[in-house]
């Protein structure tokens, strides 16, 4: 193997199959160690064919990171980089639902909306159930307010909660497998007047209206109609309990109830899956319904046998003491009964002597606890304090400054560039700052994967984003988009043989020839080819070809010029 495992690692690795949760601290090495054991199990497992060892992920991130690592293991082991997969579980959801879309009721050209697309329909939702109840907002003020700040209320907030409460409905309904047409079933069974709730399936309906008419699903979809698919077809199931024999399971502290699920059928009563994560890092339980408790419930389970990676070299002792004793003491003496058990009794131990990640030196000073309450402000100006008086024997150094809440972390920049410490703000951007840098960003994405789809959509997207604010155009916006995401061979639309104007590969839909799709769409091509020519030049001259096509605006082109600096002097160092 590539690297030395520590004893609870190699418990770990000597895994031969049924079911097996880690219970990982931060810093223990999972990644490492479950890239270990699936090259194992590659090397090891007599796998057909058409079998693999799947590996599932939180984020594509992770996937890229996985498949590096586990690629490197296999090629150690003098074998081919074949025999697994590594998949996000929104990717395995929508192979699983890809193969058999007419199970789940789906056309075969069905299209998946992105976070960005889903929340401009959300948007769009809640905007037209605000518009439609002006008065929504009255019951919920405090009748003695100024009508002036009522007013700034119900135009600069409203909107917002509103948003929020329905993104949280809508996630936790798809997640209950509750469709809109159930949810009038269940409105009407309700006696009692419940705003929240009318308007929740309400905007929930308008919101699944707009998917259904773009033909396509969101992440949300993908999981629950996987999950669908799994248990109307016992013979489909079957093939893919062959098809993955052992499934490893990275981040399972942030699985929600439906992936658990979806993951379960997959393994069957008597398979092989291995869950590793951290009960206490759950990091996406706050705005999904995703809950740690799924991963502990497996951990506890008869069936299954548990493990730990308790080492971690990542940090000091006096750190790993202070953490180890704020997880005892929510357990045990937190003023609130109910949220003594949120936390695992899990301990953070460091690594043992000779370990390649030792510990870094122990400093206890470095930890200061506040024994008196702070106001917000008092709060923010003993950290400002500390910094400045940190900074004049650390100037080669660097401070980062963690905020639980945007607007507080303003404040303390704020502070800071009062006291003329420089800033650099990774929290706070303009939305025509992260637009452009997104929208290069897509086209970026694009160019680096020229074959897919679905981003040559979003390519396309980028180009014509200012359609969007037109009603005619965005019809065309919609239905090109529609389209491209349909082209099975993106060379034969960018590159078409023989006949260079061709355009046969973007399957049109009955009606899209009114609109100049055809056109419209060699004209994008033109575009195409020439952010393709320009991927041999350094990165900051592609940025810049690339922004100089998309943007007109000075500000837009600036910032380009800037981020294309900024990339060029981190390509040269």
């Amino acid at each position: 193997m590539m690297f030395t495992p520590r004893p609870k690692q190699a418990e770990v690795l000597a895994y031969t199959g049924g079911k097996m949760g880690v219970s990982a601290v931060p810093g223990s090495g999972k990644t490492q160690v479950l890239s270990a054991l699936a090259a194992r199990l590659v090397a090891e497992t007599s796998l057909a064919d058409d079998q693999e060892i799947l590996i599932v992920t939180l984020v594509n991130s992770a996937v890229d990171n996985f498949a590096l690592r586990v690629g490197q293991f296999v090629k150690e082991l003098g074998l081919l980089d074949v025999g697994y997969r590594v998949r996000t579980l929104h990717g395995l959801a929508y192979d699983i639902v890809r193969e058999r879309p007419g199970l789940v009721g789906l056309a075969e050209d069905f299209a998946i909306v992105d976070e960005r697309e889903a929340s401009q329909i959300l948007r769009d939702a809640v905007e037209a159930w605000v518009s439609a109840n002006p008065d929504s907002l009255t019951r919920w003020l405090d009748p003695a307010i100024d009508e002036r700040k009522a007013d700034w209320v119900r135009r600069d907030h409203w909107p917002r909660l509103v948003t929020d409460i329905a993104l949280a409905f809508i996630g936790m309904a798809k997640d209950l497998q509750i469709t809109p047409d159930m949810a009038l079933d269940i409105l009407a069974e309700i006696e009692d007047d419940v705003p929240l709730l009318d308007m929740g399936f309400a905007i929930y309906a308008d919101y699944q209206r707009s998917l259904n008419y773009r033909g396509a699903v969101d992440y949300d979809d993908l999981i629950r109609l996987a999950l669908s698919a799994l248990q109307l077809d016992p013979d489909y199931l079957q093939r893919l309990r062959f098809r993955w024999p052992y499934i490893l399971e990275d981040e399972a502290q942030d699985s929600s109830r439906l992936q658990e699920e979806i993951l379960r059928l997959l393994a069957g009563p008597n398979g092989n899956w291995v869950r590793v994560g951290d009960p206490n890092q759950a990091i996406y339980e706050t705005f999904t319904t995703a809950s740690p408790r799924y991963l502990r419930d497996f951990l506890a389970a008869e069936d299954v046998t548990a493990r730990e990676l308790p080492n971690s070299g990542r940090s000091t002792a006096s750190i790993m003491a202070l953490a180890n004793y704020l997880v005892e003491w929510s357990r045990s003496e937190h003023p609130v009964d109910a949220l003594r058990d949120a936390l695992a009794p899990t301990r953070i131990e460091p690594t043992p002597p000779g370990d390649p990640q030792p510990n870094p030196p122990d400093a206890p000073e470095a930890i200061q606890l506040v024994g008196r309450k702070l106001t917000p402000d008092e709060e923010i100006e003993a950290v400002v304090r500390s910094i400045v008086q940190w900074l004049p024997e650390h100037m080669d150094q660097t401070v980062a400054v963690l905020s639980p809440i945007t607007d507080r972390g303003e404040k303390v920049a704020d502070a800071l560039r009062a006291r003329k410490i420089e800033v650099i703000e990774m929290l706070k951007s303009t939305r025509s700052t992260r637009e452009t840098a997104g929208a290069l960003g897509n086209i970026i994405n694009y160019l680096a994967d020229p074959a897919s789809p679905a981003k040559l959509a979003r390519a396309y997207e980028v180009w014509r984003r200012a359609d969007r604010e037109d009603p005619d155009l965005r019809v065309r916006l919609d239905a090109a988009t529609r389209a491209l995401r349909k082209v099975r061979e993106v060379e034969a639309f960018v590159w078409p043989r023989p006949d260079p104007e061709a355009l046969d590969a973007v399957p049109l839909a009955e009606g899209d020839g009114d609109l100049n799709l055809r056109e419209h769409l060699a004209e994008f091509r033109v575009f195409v080819r020439r952010w393709q020519a320009a991927t041999t030049l350094p990165i900051d001259q592609l940025l810049l070809t690339v922004g100089q096509d998309i943007f007109e605006r000075p500000a837009d082109l600036a910032l380009t010029y800037k981020l294309a600096a900024v990339l060029r002097q981190s390509a040269a160092s």
